[in-house]
């Protein structure tokens, strides 16, 4: 039998928006798909629209013990991973005095706890074999605390930190390490955004598709980028602001009048089209 020589992935969250995108743009690029979700039907559907080389497996990225499940069903079904891309996430909305401890905490565990276990799952067979590449999908709130998602935006900084010190750890190593940070996106959850108004900074840019923000992600693992930003124009104004209290209040004023009216102007044309 001939072997399948095609690079194997597996994407968490890949039931829908950016995580579908990128299951769907991979496997058009040659790479065999594992679609994560804990949404099991949704990650079959994105699997049978893509066909040949797509497998849907369902998890829970909070689970250590799912983990190892789907891990050890990628090492037996696909004779390994070249590639984890962590991607899935959850938004809870509203000013962090309206938001329970309880949906601070899912946030925190979802968005930093499971792409940290899924890292670590990943670490040791990763080293193994001798080669692995971690992709994570951060966010451009990893620099800019973020009112109306600040446990998101805390998760987000978390993340990144994470991310870059373990690859510092494993520098010698063979692994390669990516990090990417999309703007905001026309997915599932930014449409949960929009029905919050202490979010409407999230809406003071330009929206981008989740084929886009796929195009980029695939574009990073094909040439090993190290951290990629969402454009990648403002990355040096955001860095800045994000490190400067004063300037990045100033930002917030500014740009929560511009989103504020851009989602009204959202929410009419929504309207009309109901």
């Amino acid at each position: 039998m001939k072997k399948d020589k095609r690079k194997k992935l597996l994407i968490t969250g890949g039931a829908s928006g950016i995580g579908a995108a990128t299951a769907r743009l991979a496997a058009q690029r040659g790479y065999r798909v594992m679609i994560a979700d804990v949404n099991t039907s949704g990650a079959r559907a994105v699997a049978r629209s893509i066909g040949d080389g797509a497998l849907p497996v369902s998890l829970d990225i909070t689970s250590e013990r799912q983990w190892e499940r789907v891990l050890d069903h990628a090492w037996s079904k696909l004779g390994g991973l070249d590639v984890l891309v962590n991607n899935a996430a959850i938004v809870r909305t509203g000013y962090a005095r309206d938001v329970s401890i309880a949906n601070h905490q899912q946030t925190l565990d979802v968005n930093y706890m499971g792409p940290l276990k899924g890292m670590m799952a990943a670490l040791p067979r990763f080293k193994a074999q001798g080669s692995g590449h971690f992709l994570t999908v951060c966010s451009m709130t990893a620099f800019l605390p973020f009112p109306g998602i600040a446990s998101y935006a805390a998760a987000k900084h978390a993340l990144r930190a994470f991310h870059h010190a373990l690859a510092l750890e494993e520098r010698h190593g063979p692994l390669k390490f990516t990090i990417v940070h999309p703007t905001s996106t026309e997915t599932p959850m930014l449409e949960q955004e929009a029905r919050d108004d202490a979010l409407a900074l999230a809406f003071a840019v330009p929206t981008v598709t989740a084929q886009h923000v796929a195009s980029v992600i695939v574009d990073a693992l094909d040439s090993d980028a190290v951290e990629v930003f969402m454009p990648p124009s403002r990355a040096r104004a955001v860095r800045l602001v994000g490190t400067n209290p004063r300037a990045l209040r100033k930002l917030v004023e500014k740009n929560e009048i511009i989103g504020a009216k851009n989602l009204r102007a959202r929410r009419r044309v929504a309207l009309r089209a109901t």
